[in-house]
This record gives structure tokens, sequence and C-alpha cells, in this order.
């Protein structure tokens, strides 16, 4: 059964209301044809519930647009969508082509902040979220009673003498659901042992992000990862309106995982006409051990980033040195698995609230 318009249907009652399934809920390929993100391909899902998102297979897979009932979930920045040819790897060149977005990918082989790594200088965050995929392949079909709307490819990171890593991602929803899933696996498939970083930008902005909202999460040590971020540090978990020539401020946190293993977080803003709205993240606090917030509450560049990973920001050189580096073997795999959805309503956001608060008690 399938929750819609308050009501619940089956496969049989809804087909007798529609000619076409994708009257409620569907995918849809297509490819942008003006300026910059000319020639980039784009996928969009809508679910019948108001949920609404755009994979790009030319970015990595990432998830740029994100709407539920008309509200964005997502920060756009002024690049607006860009085509992979204009990347720029070398130093803080990314940020030309960083568009924002419910998801950015970084790594696959480094990320974080422009360092220097055995004489190789690495720029920021990687190249991953700048390969186009490969293998696409979209499916909507029925299972069981529920309706999936799915689309799978690979990228593939690689260099002659260097890497071959490829990231198996496949991006996934049901008819009537507020939320959507990402399944990633990544593959050494070269033959010499690879660094593997991985860090899951998502960047909630307005109307999510708003004077008075807040990060809700199992948190239990919160560290400044600069100077700067050290300033204001007892007000990471709330945010103010835009304020003029901000400096962004990053923090590491150390979370909790309830009985199953899951961390939960979410940003919320509870006071939109009066109810609440918020993004949740779910995800295997053993595959992603560490959280970054990014907190940017700049005019325009007015976002918190949400960032489970398995590294840190501060370069390849520095995980190596910590000895925290993720190495994969040849052949070896690594899993990731995250839930994003929305917080619709105030209750929700109390029921979110109270299972963290329950969990932490055991």
């Amino acid at each position: 059964m399938m929750r819609m318009l308050g009501k619940d249907y089956s496969r049989g009652e809804l087909s007798r209301l529609v000619g076409d399934f994708s009257q409620v809920a569907g995918v849809k390929p297509y490819q942008l044809t003006e300026g910059k993100a000319r020639g980039a391909r784009c996928v969009d899902f809508w679910t019948g519930s108001g949920f609404e998102f755009t994979v790009m297979p030319e970015r990595g897979m990432d998830i740029s647009q994100a709407f539920y009932q008309g509200k964005s979930l997502c920060w756009r920045s002024s690049t607006g969508d860009v085509h992979p040819h204009f990347f720029e790897p070398e130093g803080l060149g990314w940020l030309r082509s960083f568009s924002g977005g419910l998801l950015v990918t970084c790594g696959l082989t480094y990320a974080g902040f422009p360092s220097e790594d055995e004489g190789q200088k690495l720029g920021l965050h990687g190249r991953i979220s700048h390969i186009p995929a490969e293998d696409m392949r979209i499916d909507r079909d029925w299972k069981g009673g529920d309706y999936v709307l799915s689309v799978e490819g690979r990228i593939r990171e690689s260099a002659v003498f260097g890497e071959n890593m490829v990231l198996k991602r496949k991006i996934w929803t049901k008819m009537g659901e507020s939320r959507l899933w990402i399944e990633d696996k990544v593959e050494n498939q070269g033959y010499r042992e690879t660094p593997l970083m991985i860090i899951y930008h998502f960047n909630i902005g307005f109307p999510v992000v708003a004077e008075g909202s807040r990060l809700i999460s199992p948190t239990t040590e919160v560290t400044p990862v600069t100077e700067e971020s050290a300033k204001g540090k007892e007000d990471y978990a709330r945010f103010t309106a835009p304020i003029p020539n901000f400096k962004e401020k990053v923090y590491y946190h150390r979370m909790r995982a309830d009985e199953d293993g899951l961390v939960r977080c979410a940003l919320v803003n509870e006071n939109i006409e009066g109810e609440g709205f918020g993004v949740y993240l779910r995800y295997k606090l053993s595959q992603l051990p560490n959280f970054l917030q990014w907190k940017m509450m700049g005019e325009g560049e007015y976002v918190v980033g949400m960032e489970p990973a398995n590294c840190q920001v501060e370069g390849r050189a520095k995980e190596k040195e910590r000895r925290t580096l993720q190495m994969l073997k040849p052949g070896e795999t690594e899993d990731f698995s995250l839930e994003v959805g929305v917080l619709r309503e105030t209750s929700e956001i109390e029921e979110f609230e109270r299972k963290l608060e329950s969990s932490k008690k055991k």
C-alpha cells in the first residue's frame, strides 16, 4: 500500500485512476542545453508525496535540486549546474564548478583541503563529483506492493600508473515516500593498494536554514577545525540570519550510534508558517565514523553542510600522519549506505528528537 493525499492505495486501486503511473510518480532522463551545463545528463524523480529531486550522472551521480511540496531542501550556488568539462582540479578550482545541491560526493582517493602528499599536489575535495557515470540504468517497477524508482551507474576514477577505483552507485525511492536511499560500493580494480577518502557533502539551505533553525544530532564532542571555527563554538548547532562578510566555520563531531549502529541527525526550521520542517540523514557509524559540519552564514553563501565521512578534511598527508587513512587492497570493496528524508511537520521533528534521546539512555 502507498500513502498519498492522506489515503492508502493499492496497486490495483491506483491503476484504475491513472493511465500511466508517471501521473503520480516517475523518473525522467534528459539533457541540459544551455551555458556551462550544456551536455550534462539529468534524471528527475518525483514520488507523489511532493518529494522531488534530480540526479546528475555527468557529475558522479550526485543530487542537485531537491524539493518537498515546492520548498527547497538544499542550497544552490551562483555557479549553477556545470558540466565536468569545466573542472579545475588545482588548488581551490573545484569551487568554480561547485553548484551546491543536496549531495556532492568528495573523494575517492583524496578529499578535504588542498594539500601535498609525497610530492603530489592535491586540490580541494577530489575528482569523483566531476566524473561522468557509465552503464547508467533507470528502473521503475513494482516490487511487491511498492512502486520502486531507481537509477544506477558506475563512476571510474583512474590514471595510468595510478589508481583504478570504481564507485557503483544506486539511488532509489518509492512512490508515496518523502525520502531516498543511496547505496554505494567502492571497488579497487587496480593492482596496488590505494587510498580511499570519501565525504558525503550534503548542502542544506533556505528555507530549512533560517534564523532560529538548528542542528539535531547525537553529538558527544565537537572540535573546531580552524581558529575561526573556535569563535562561537558553543553556537555550532544554531543558525542566524545571513551575516555580511561571514567566515566559514567547520567542526568535527563525535557521534553516538543507536542500538542498530545508525547515526540519525537533522537540520530543522520550526517556524515555517507556524509549522516545523527539516531534512534528516541516517547512516552507519561503522561505515562513516567521522561527521563534519560546515557552517556558512554568508549572504548568498548561506548553507549548512552535514557531512558523514570516512576521513577528516585536512588532507591525505595528514590522514597518513594520523594513521587514519583507509586503504583498499586490489580487488577489495567498501560499502556505504545512507538515507535522506524530509521531516514534514512539528510532530515528526518531536518524534525524531524523542528517538535520539531514547537511544542516548540505552
